[in-house]
């Protein structure tokens, strides 16, 4: 059988719980991949034209694509406490009117929409760049995701609202971020030897959390050990292993797609 695509972010969530695959620390069946590391809206606009086998995604996108892509059990991001921020500058007062977003298909966007719905402009931007955009003046304020949450207090800004709470008061249900998907049309038996796949190289990241930090590292946007750490504590959890009923709730609440 060919290489199976296999498109997921260089963020160190994705990269640690992939680690065992991608390296052959666990059994893969033999299977091969072809990895791509890209954006998250990139890996949106990815499964909106099919192109991807396997893919990491933004849960927000989810029902645009459910009818060729399934949802797997395992590899979400998904919690509490994990919100995406919106920050603005420092002592800046004037009326928000310009948010950067991380783009239009992400989780992230679909809450600035719901919980800032006066938003006049909103402003897709690599993640990486919304923080300095802020800083700048671009843009009157920008929604944090990835590593940034946890630095952005480094820089000359201050919060405004955690996407992340506003989603918990008001559904009581943990916070569905990225999922991990794979397409319809392959074989029920791939779908499922990746299903397990995917849950074993959790658990080993989990039981040997050193194993992967070289790799991790190669593609980390800030390489202090620190945030790292406390990137993969927030984002890799047990609902990353498996969704339960709990994820599941909050997924059917997010999405409007039962499983």
């Amino acid at each position: 059988m060919k290489p199976l695509s296999l498109h997921i972010s260089p963020c160190p969530n994705d990269t640690f719980a992939f680690d065992a695959i991608i390296n052959h620390r666990i059994d893969n069946g033999g299977a091969e991949f072809n990895v791509e590391y890209l954006d998250i809206e990139q890996l949106n606009e990815g499964v909106l034209t099919g192109s991807p086998d396997i893919s990491k995604i933004s849960y927000a996108v989810y029902p645009r694509i459910a009818d060729r892509y399934a949802l797997l059990d395992s590899g979400s991001a998904l919690g509490r406490g994990n919100g995406q921020l919106l920050v603005r500058r420092k002592g800046d007062l004037s009326p928000i009117r310009r948010v950067a977003s991380p783009g239009v298909n992400t989780t992230a966007n679909a809450l600035l929409v719901r919980y800032f719905p006066d938003v006049e402009h909103i402003v897709p931007m690599l993640f990486s760049e919304i923080a300095a955009a802020v800083e700048r003046g671009d843009v009157d304020a920008g929604v944090l995701i990835h590593e940034g949450r946890f630095v952005y207090e480094r820089r000359n800004l201050s919060l405004v609202a955690d996407l992340g709470q506003l989603w918990e008061h008001e559904t009581g249900l943990p916070l569905p971020l990225g999922a991990i998907v794979i397409r319809r049309d392959l074989p029920t038996k791939l779908r499922e030897e990746f299903e397990r796949m995917l849950a074993d190289s959790v658990r080993y990241a989990m039981a040997h959390p050193d194993a992967s930090r070289e790799f991790v590292k190669q593609h980390a946007q800030e390489l202090d050990d620190e945030v790292i750490d406390k990137h993969i504590a927030l984002f890799v959890n047990d609902f990353t292993i498996s969704l339960g009923d709990e994820g599941r709730r909050a997924v059917e609440r997010l999405t409007g797609v039962s499983e």
